[in-house]
């Protein structure tokens, strides 16, 4: 079987399938190969949290979350109507309790700098301090003895129910392969190699978006390590009654309410690891941290437990674009938290670049490879 296809997109992770879908969108035929299934890896993750950066020390890399999270509602609603499958997208807020007098100073400052970065005016979102027992129906007052801070712009997807929905998507419109392992892409050629059915495939250029185990493709691709994974740990609870609550931060957790009366508690986050299997005792550390500062989590049955490792460059931000000595192969890595809040403007960024067109929001320089390896050189010379 013979199949060339304008891109081809390596992971069915939260990057590697908004880039096949804006791919697709924009008139490219489109190949999105998967060595598992679609979102096995950090991608199929419980807590579905889009929360937005701190007004302060405002810079390009926040500027372009606060702009993804903007266009966020608007991107999922038209894919629910596009394939009739839900995203569990909701505008619920957040919730950040002030444990010391220097915290609530500090949040003040925040709430008079969203006025400047957040446009209340125009936007309708808010940041603003509260005093203490403030929302006491949902959070322990004495988890927030100094008040709280509850903003607007923060919201929740489903993590599964909005990658089935890509997916879903990519499935009528291009071709998804799962159980499909990459093994190489010849960039004079355009032969893209598998393990699999089909053995080969043509592209004209590929995506590299495998999540953490891009790292070692791109590492053999470049001779360069960029990132590592980090594993997290997620469980999600019985929440009838809770689905319309705003997400609470304390402790280094989320506690965040789904529509489907399902409450999602996470994440851990451990550099070092064994494997990504559940951990038991990890599960119910979770459990017990959330509930002291949310009681009416307690008693609640754990309906299922996930564990992930998640993709982190070593410089933080993630990659996207075109990787170094390379004229044809992108890469689109390293999200870690905040993949799900920025891979639809990511997406459409990456997008306008194969297309040789100017994004409406580009990348900030921070998230482009010279950020990360230093250089990035066409080798255009290679393919003559």
């Amino acid at each position: 079987m013979s199949l060339s296809f304008d891109l081809v997109v390596v992971g069915g992770g939260i990057f590697g399938l908004t880039t096949a879908y804006t791919a697709l969108k924009s008139g490219m035929t489109v190949a999105l190969i998967e060595e598992r299934e679609v979102a096995a890896g950090a991608s199929g993750g419980l807590l579905g949290a889009l929360m937005p950066h701190m007004p302060a020390r405002w810079n390009p890399k926040k500027e372009f979350q606060f702009q993804s999270l903007l266009q966020l509602e608007a991107h999922a609603r038209v894919l629910e109507d596009e394939t009739g499958l839900p995203t569990g997208y909701k505008r619920c807020g957040r919730i950040l309790p002030l444990t010391s007098e220097d915290k609530l100073h500090h949040h003040i400052e925040r709430a008079e700098e969203s006025l400047t970065r957040w446009h209340p005016q125009e936007t309708g979102f808010s940041y603003e301090v509260e005093p203490e027992g403030s929302r006491a129906d949902w959070l322990a007052p004495g988890s927030a003895p100094f008040g709280l801070v509850y903003e607007t712009l923060a919201a929740r997807i489903s993590p599964r129910a909005y990658t089935t929905a890509l997916a879903a998507y990519i499935r009528s419109n291009g071709t998804l392969m799962e159980g499909a392992r990459f093994l190489g892409f010849d960039e004079k050629t355009g032969v893209v190699t598998l393990e699999g059915a089909p053995p080969s495939i043509k592209a004209d250029r590929i995506v590299i978006a495998n999540g953490y185990w891009g790292y070692d493709t791109i590492s053999e691709m470049t001779g360069q390590s960029i990132g590592r994974g980090e594993k997290g740990q997620a469980i999600l609870l019985e929440g009838k009654g809770l689905e319309d609550l705003p997400a609470i931060y304390c402790d280094g957790l989320y506690v965040v309410p789904h529509e489907d009366g399902t409450v999602a508690i996470g994440s851990t986050s451990d550099r070092v690891f064994e494997n990504a299997d559940v951990d038991p005792a990890r599960t119910e550390e979770l459990l017990f941290r959330a509930s002291a500062f949310c009681p009416r989590l307690i008693d609640r049955e754990v309906l299922t437990s996930w564990a992930g490792i998640r993709p982190r460059c070593n410089k933080r931000d993630p990659m996207i674009g075109l990787l170094p000595e390379r004229a044809k192969t992108y890469a689109a890595v390293g999200g870690f938290k905040i993949s799900f809040g920025i891979a639809h403007l990511v997406a459409k960024a990456l997008v306008a670049e194969l297309a040789g067109k100017e994004p409406e929001h580009g990348l900030p320089e921070t998230f482009r490879p010279t950020h990360h390896f230093g250089h990035n050189l066409l080798a255009h010379d290679q393919l003559s």
